[in-house]
């Protein structure tokens, strides 16, 4: 059921993309400093909201590498500290 849910939304949104698409499909000229092109409007908005998506990937991996090493730390003090308890424990009590 989720599947065939996940199948119609992609539908609908390649629907949504081709109708898009042939709505903007006047050239608008895209200056790169050393090079114009001449591309349909619909074009460079897609490659802008995938450079987007690209940038936000690559922000966010750093983000989750910094987070997995701090939770890597965590994992190594806490098995110190689990392994310490337990040499505490195996010590014997003195009775006075």
């Amino acid at each position: 059921m989720v599947t065939l849910i996940k199948f119609l939304l992609l539908i609908v949104f390649l629907v949504l993309g081709a109708a898009f698409a042939i709505i903007n499909d006047q050239p608008v000229d895209l200056d790169l400093y050393f090079y114009v092109a001449s591309l349909p409007l619909s074009l460079i908005l897609l490659l802008a909201v995938g450079a987007g998506i690209l940038l936000g990937a690559l922000a966010s991996a750093f983000y989750f590498m910094r987070i997995r090493k701090e939770n890597a730390n965590l994992r190594r003090q806490a098995r110190l500290v689990e392994q310490e308890v337990k040499n505490l424990r195996s010590l014997p009590i003195n009775d006075r």
